[in-house]
């Protein structure tokens, strides 16, 4: 029973012991008058309350539509764009990087995003080179104003800047929800009670709660005197503990995962692995992310026969990579639906997203959804050519083949 279920009761119960009534009766004013007493009727049989109406009261039912985009890695280049299309007094306009896409994120219940790289508050000089990432605030500001709900931090980039680094990024975050109440940021903690202080939400009727993990933090570590949390993958004591708990007071639990082996598109038996017990102790929906490139999906069935869903990795939102395995990455589009109490996730689908720069101008980086993705945007990818490998080149044949490959027909959402 879900606390939402829990606080519908009480509040029944007490609405009872207030008003009195502890049967079924009423007052007809057609029989009040000054001479006689109010009459009492008793309500008709066909008028009381059946268990199936009780149960639908109890459960409640609403369809949350949900989106989410994987790995927002902000290389040099990525802010160099923002940089470029710049307008006015503004530092940088990263609405321009993601224009193609924001239509979709503004129309979603939730949407979801993994932070890639850390946002120190001003702290810290801005970088975009591998293991040495700090974003502008100006990101997440615009971020958030583009209409993401939901930002993961828990990542292998997440200590670049050491723990002080890790701070000043959750100073920022904190910032932002307190001017964004429905905001939910999760993956990193202030300390072990702050862990447990469940980020959820509540929309169209459906209450979700997030959670995010992450397989390492590039040989970085919190000292040893921090009370900061970062829950990783191989902790499956506290996963299985938090996932249950969680699932006690939601409707839906969503698990953002940070897995994987990068620049692959093989999903490691690890990775099904912890999927497989996740979706077990409770989770109904995993988004995978990490490995920078296109994964499968797939429902996994649990004992009981109730299933969850699996996104095993989006890759990236963006990103200044140069390898076509990283070019393609995905939106994962589903929805959430609550039905007399009962959660499913129902219609998963993927619309592959491509990053874009052209020969000549590698600080153009913007993403383009598949059905916006023309030939002539093909033609002019700055892929750097390479004739030692198909690494490095790119055509509709390979597009289409990571995407056929890595995405199973039923869930290609290939139109609009």
């Amino acid at each position: 029973m879900t606390m939402k279920r829990i606080s519908a009761i009480c509040a029944a119960v007490l609405a009872v012991s207030l008003t009195g009534c502890g049967s079924a009766s009423r007052v007809d004013p057609e029989y009040i008058s000054t001479e006689t007493a109010p009459a009492v009727e008793t309500l008709p049989a066909e008028e009381e309350t059946t268990e199936e109406e009780t149960t639908e009261a109890a459960g409640g039912s609403g369809t949350v539509h949900f989106l989410a985009v994987g790995d927002n890695l902000i290389h040099t280049r990525v802010y160099q764009s923002a940089q470029e299309h710049a307008e006015g007094d503004e530092a940088y306009n990263f609405y321009y990087c993601y224009q193609n896409v924001l239509d979709k994120v503004e129309a979603a219940d939730l949407a979801f995003i993994n932070q890639e790289t850390v946002i120190c508050n001003g702290e810290y000089e801005v970088t975009g080179s591998n293991l040495n990432f700090c974003s502008p605030d100006e990101l997440g500001i615009q971020l958030v104003d583009m209409g993401f709900d939901i930002v993961n931090l828990s990542n292998n980039h997440i200590l670049d800047k050491g723990a002080d680094g890790m701070r000043a990024c959750m100073d920022f975050w904190d910032e932002r929800v307190a001017e964004n109440p429905g905001l939910i940021v999760e993956g990193v903690y202030r300390d072990y009670q702050d862990m447990f202080d469940y980020r959820t939400t509540e929309v169209n009727g459906v209450t979700v709660g997030v959670l995010g993990y992450t397989d390492h933090t590039n040989g970085y570590s919190l000292p040893a005197s921090s009370e900061m949390e970062i829950p990783y993958l191989h902790e499956e004591e506290l996963i299985e503990k938090q996932i249950k708990e969680l699932s006690e007071m939601v409707d839906c639990v969503v698990v953002s995962a940070h897995w994987g082996v990068e620049d692959t598109h093989v999903i490691s038996e690890d990775v099904k692995s912890i999927a497989k017990k996740m979706i077990g102790w409770g989770a109904d929906i995993i988004i995978g992310t990490g490995p920078h490139t296109l994964q499968s999906m797939e429902y996994i069935t649990r004992p009981d026969g109730t299933e969850g869903f699996v996104y095993y990795s989006l890759g990236n939102f963006i990103s200044g990579q140069t390898d076509n395995f990283n070019m393609v990455g995905g939106m994962a589009l589903f929805d959430i639906v609550k039905e007399n109490g009962v959660t499913t996730i129902e219609n998963p689908k993927l619309t592959p997203l491509i990053t874009q720069y052209e020969t000549g101008h590698l600080n153009n980086v913007r993403v383009y959804p598949y059905y916006l993705y023309t030939d002539e945007l093909i033609a002019d990818h700055g892929i750097p050519y390479s004739p030692w490998g198909t690494a490095k080149g790119w055509s509709r044949d390979i597009l289409e083949t990571i995407i056929q490959n890595n995405v199973p027909e039923e869930y290609q959402q290939l139109e609009p």
